[in-house]
C-alpha cells in the first residue's frame, strides 16, 4: 500500500495588521500543538513588490487530515479571526506535493 502523499495549502491574503495575523498565528499553534491530522509546516511568505501580501504555505501528511482539520469548527473560528484581520478575502490553492528536494 502506498504512504499518503503529502498535501499543501496555499492561502494567498492581504493585510495590514500583519503584527495581530502574527499573533493569532502563535495563538494558534498553541492550540492545535500536538494535535493529530495538523499542520506539520508552515512558511510565511511577505510578497516583496505587493505592499500588505503575503502566502501562508501550510503542509499536512494527507489531503484527508487536511480536510479534518478543515471541518474542524476551531480551525473554522481561527479562519474567520484571521480573515478579518485581511483587507480583502484570503483565497486558497490546494496542491498535492510530488517531490520535495533539500539543496545544499
Amino acid at each position: 500500500m502506498d504512504a499518503p502523499m503529502k498535501f499543501v495549502q496555499i492561502v494567498d491574503f492581504e493585510t495590514d495588521r500583519l503584527d495581530e495575523m502574527r499573533a493569532l498565528s502563535e495563538e494558534m499553534d498553541k492550540k492545535f500543538a500536538g494535535r493529530s491530522g495538523g499542520p506539520t509546516h508552515r512558511l510565511v511568505l511577505r510578497d516583496r513588490n505587493t505592499p500588505g501580501r503575503c502566502l501562508v504555505v501550510i503542509e499536512f501528511d494527507s489531503y484527508e487530515e487536511a480536510m479534518r482539520n478543515s471541518n474542524d469548527p476551531e480551525t473554522t473560528k481561527m479562519a474567520e479571526r484571521m480573515a478579518a484581520l485581511c483587507t480583502r478575502p484570503p483565497s486558497f490553492t490546494d496542491c498535492d506535493v510530488l517531490e520535495t528536494t533539500e539543496i545544499k
